[in-house]
């Protein structure tokens, strides 16, 4: 399984969006997307994390057809997703338990 992080997007993508688009380079387990409002409610900046069940071969398939493309009003910017604080914490956890 790969975590991916999705930049470009614009806010009106939905989850079934990227699952449909990226879903055909594997299997899409979970989206999480997030859009960052301004003071007064304004969307200008949506991204999101996917987790994807992706072979090396497919993903860099879906890397060069789907990196830096236009989409739904975006480029998208694909790379591997940083481990957060948290999914290192609970790694850490399930380790030493």
């Amino acid at each position: 399984m790969r975590r991916l992080y999705i930049g470009g997007l614009n806010h009106t993508v939905t989850q079934k969006d990227l699952k449909d688009r990226f879903g055909k380079f594997g299997e899409v387990l979970d989206v999480e997307l997030r859009t960052r409002k301004d003071e007064e409610g304004i969307p200008y900046k949506t991204f999101a994390y996917i987790n994807i069940n992706i072979s090396e071969a497919d993903l860099k398939k879906c890397m060069t057809v789907l990196n830096k493309s236009k989409w739904k009003g975006g480029t998208l910017q694909i790379e591997a997703a940083k481990e957060s604080f948290l999914h290192r914490f609970i790694l850490l956890l399930n380790f030493t338990s």
